[in-house]
This record gives C-alpha cells, structure tokens and sequence, in this order.
C-alpha cells in the first residue's frame, strides 16, 4: 500500500482548518490502496487550531518561528520514510481538499514528479482574488515561463504535490520563511530539473479573518527570489 503525507501550515485557523480535514477523501484513497498520514504544522497559534486539529486525527508539530515558509520547511522534515507521495496546502480551505485525488493522480500514474494545482487555470469564486492579486499572480507566472521555462500556470499557488524523493531533495535548498516560499520551491524546482506540471483547481474567498498576505511588501519579496534563483546552482547533492 502507498502512503499519502498531508502538510497544512496553520497559524490561527481554529474555525477552518477541522474543515480543511474532514475534506480529505479518505475513503477514496483507501480504495486505490492509499493510506493517508496528515500532519498539521502550528506556526506558533494562539487560539485553538492545535485542538482542533487533533481532534480531527491529524498529527501536530511545531514551528515555534512565525512564517509560512519556516512552518513548511519543518513540516518537510518530519515526512516519514514510508511515504510516497506528499500534497501541502494551506488551513484556511481557500483550497478543496476533497480535490486531492486529482493532485495525486499524475504522481501515481509515474507522470510528471510534482503537480501544481493552479487558480488560474481552474475555478476563482467571485472576490476570491482581489485584482492587484489576480494580476500579481499572472505577471509572477510569465516570468518564471518566459525566463525559467517553468511548465507553470500559477506560481504563487498553495496546493502542491510531490513525490517524496522531490521533498527530500528540495527541502535542503529552501531559505525562504514568509510567503516567498512559493517561488523559491518553484524555481528551484526548475533549476533542479523535475517534471512539473499543473492540474485546475478551485478557489474561493477566505472565511473569517483577512488574509495575512501584505501585498506590496509580500510581492517585493517574491520578486527578490526570483531574481536571486536566476543564476541559482546546486551545490548540495
């Protein structure tokens, strides 16, 4: 049987994130001979989420350190040996984790060697993205397909797959500890030469509090990776 690893980086997300769960299809991954691990990463929560989470079955580890890329990065290595495939997503269900099937499908059949699922090419609920966002998001992705040749249609995505191995490999290279940490993967996913491809997926506004992205700030920030991973080599095997 194969095993499934599900990482969602939570900070603050006690009315969310027992959603995000309980979407997981559980009952049609055991039925192609998946089993499913999920992992929630509390990154330093003052309210209730490591409860929730807990009671939905998940297991929690911490990032005491604010940011979504450090909560990532520790969730990365705590996979355990056995898995075979991990997906991450965020704990504010912007994302359908009952979609999850459709981000492992091309990992299972041996088609590519990490999936992408993108915004942009899928279903946006009306006011999910704002517009500065929209077009943040299309101008970040022509860079990485015009100057990386990256097979990507929404590079600030939060729903991944990969394989373990990917992760593995990946997680020694990444620096990044707030919202950048999307670019950085991509990138450096490219320069290492894996298979990527993108899926459409759904979207839809966040419920409950604003979203922690600063756009101005957050946007500089993504822009600073990718200049810095153009010239970006390897030097850890």
């Amino acid at each position: 049987m194969k095993k499934l690893t599900v990482l969602i980086p939570c900070y603050n997300e006690e009315l969310l994130v027992g959603e995000v769960i309980d979407n997981i299809p559980l009952d049609l991954f055991k039925k192609i001979g998946i089993k499913v691990e999920i992992i929630v990463i509390d990154n330093n929560s003052t309210d209730k989420t490591v409860e929730v989470a807990k009671s939905k079955g998940a297991r929690v580890i911490f990032e005491r350190k604010r940011g979504k890329g450090n909560a990532l990065k520790t969730g990365f290595k705590n996979i355990s040996k056995d898995t075979d495939y991990v997906v991450m997503l965020d704990g504010d269900s912007t994302y359908k984790s009952k979609e999850m099937l459709r981000m492992i499908e091309p990992l299972y059949s041996g088609f590519c060697d990490v999936v992408i699922g993108s915004r942009l090419s899928g279903k946006m609920k009306s006011g999910s993205m704002t517009y500065l966002n929209r077009i943040g998001n299309w101008f970040f992705t022509f860079l990485v397909r015009y100057f990386y040749h990256g097979n990507v249609t929404d590079v600030c995505t939060g729903y991944f797959a990969w394989k373990r191995e990917v992760v593995e490999n990946l997680v020694k290279h990444l620096d990044s500890e707030g919202f950048s940490i999307e670019m950085e993967m991509v990138t450096k996913m490219v320069k290492l030469k894996y298979q990527i491809f993108s899926v459409p997926i759904s979207y839809r506004h966040r419920n409950g509090t604003k979203s922690r992205l600063r756009p101005i700030r957050d946007g500089l920030g993504i822009l600073g990776v990718f200049f810095k991973n153009l010239n970006w080599k390897s030097e850890k095997s």
